[in-house]
Formats: structure tokens, C-alpha cells, sequence
């Protein structure tokens, strides 16, 4: 009975670092983050069909680019994997907290509340909007070791667990923003065209 404890402590380990990485910024990230305008971001993402050590090791990679990009979230296709595949660390301060994987993520409800609250990414590096979402969801996935789970996220884990899965569906957060004005000025003084923005509304 000792051994099997023993193994099962061993294999619990072993799951909760399957990918970790250090969250120094490299000089030079493993994986380009593509920025808007380019195609790729618009194409829909597939289901991942077997958790295996090559979906880890592009989570691994996943990450090693969102900590030196200093983001705290990054999906699959924003790196030209069109695969449904988050990587999410809302301490990227702290090397003990684990970061989150979530792969084929689909949320199976949502708050009748919503919230405002400014947003950036990754793929628009420099613009901050404000976007409109439910306050609070509940949402199925399989982690890093194939395993199924299930979580409820509210607050700041709730709002990018959304604004990484919008990127699943070739969504990006300007498409959501109903200031327009606003929207197009801060995309023209960062160097982007508002003519790449898919309006939702």
C-alpha cells in the first residue's frame, strides 16, 4: 500500500511540473506571436485529438514566449498552431505558481453579470481597450496530462480565460470593442490598420 502512495505522490508531481518552464524572458523567444493583420489569427482552431509530449512540449514553448513577451496569456493560433491550446499565468512573478493549460477549453455557462474592463494582447502589442464580458464562467478542458477537468473562473482568470478562447475562434478583443473612434485611434498610433478589425456587433 506504501509503494502505490508512493507512486501515486511520484506521478502527482510529475503532472503538476509536466510544463514547467522558468519565467526569465529568453533573449529570444521559441515561437513568433503573430500580430494583427496577419491571417493566421483569423483561422479557427482545431480539437486536439491525443494530449501528448508534443502538445506539451509546444505548451512548454507556449509559455517560454508569453514570459518573454510579458504577457500572462497566449492561445495556439496567436503562435500559428491552430490547435485549441491556452496557456494562461496570471503571477508570472512568482516562479512557484504554476501556470494553467487548458486544451479544447469549452465553457458550459456564464454569469448574468458582466463587467468593463481594459484589455490588452499579445498579437496588438501597446493598445488597451475596454471590453465587455461576463463577470463569472464555468468551463470544461483537459489539462496537460490529457486528464478531463472542470473549473469556475471569475475576475481577472474569467476575463482572459475568454480573450484566450476568443482567439480559438479567430476572434480578436478589438473586434469586441464598441468605441470605435476610440479603437481606430489606438490602432493607427500603434502602427495598425482598423480595417483588419472583424467588428462582432
Amino acid at each position: 500500500m506504501a509503494r502505490s502512495f508512493a507512486q501515486l505522490a511520484r506521478t502527482a508531481e510529475r503532472s503538476r511540473t509536466a510544463v514547467a518552464v522558468t519565467k526569465e524572458p529568453l533573449d529570444v523567444a521559441p515561437l513568433e506571436i503573430h500580430t494583427l493583420g496577419d491571417r493566421v489569427l483569423r483561422q479557427p482552431a482545431k480539437r486536439i485529438s491525443k494530449v501528448d509530449a508534443a502538445v506539451r512540449d509546444l505548451a512548454r514553448d507556449m509559455l517560454r514566449s508569453m514570459y518573454t513577451a510579458r504577457g500572462i496569456g497566449l492561445a495556439a493560433p496567436q503562435v500559428g498552431v491552430h490547435k485549441q491550446l491556452l496557456v494562461i499565468d496570471l503571477d508570472i512573478e512568482n516562479a512557484a505558481a504554476p501556470p494553467l493549460v487548458l486544451i479544447n477549453p469549452e465553457i458550459t455557462s456564464v454569469s448574468a453579470s458582466v463587467d468593463t474592463y481594459e484589455e490588452g494582447c499579445l498579437s496588438i502589442p501597446g493598445v488597451y481597450l475596454d471590453v465587455v464580458r461576463p463577470s463569472a464562467i464555468q468551463l470544461s478542458y483537459r489539462d496537460e496530462m490529457g486528464r478531463p477537468r472542470t473549473m469556475k473562473a471569475d475576475g481577472l482568470m474569467a476575463r482572459c480565460i475568454q480573450h484566450e478562447m476568443d482567439h480559438l475562434q479567430g476572434v480578436l478583443f478589438v473586434d469586441r470593442v464598441t468605441d470605435e473612434g476610440n479603437r481606430n485611434r489606438e490602432l493607427s498610433e500603434h502602427g495598425f490598420k482598423a480595417v483588419d478589425v472583424r467588428p462582432l456587433a
